[in-house]
């Protein structure tokens, strides 16, 4: 299984848990298994088209999800993965 770090704006979702294993060959399985356990994920990392949100980084093994295969990219039992919100100010 692989691990998913859950960042702190997003942990009233999973009861508090700030890394949960779940099962996924893919980004696309992984956000599905995370949406079935954890109601309210998918709403948050994709847009309206289903694409990673420009709000949100997913991040599998330190590199963006956006530079590799988007939602196709393969994730392993070994792999981590990380929510990240996008920073804003000025």
């Amino acid at each position: 299984m692989a691990s998913v770090r859950i960042p702190a704006q997003l942990r009233n979702l999973t009861g508090g848990d700030r890394v949960l294993d779940l099962q996924g060959s893919t980004v696309s399985e992984l956000i599905a298994n995370l949406e079935s356990k954890h109601p309210g994920f998918k709403e948050r990392l994709l847009d309206a088209e289903g694409e990673p949100s420009s709000f949100v980084g997913i991040y599998v093994d330190g590199e963006d999800v956006r530079f590799l295969s988007g939602l196709d990219t393969e994730i392993t039992s070994d792999s981590e993965v990380s929510i990240v919100p996008a920073a804003s100010g000025g």
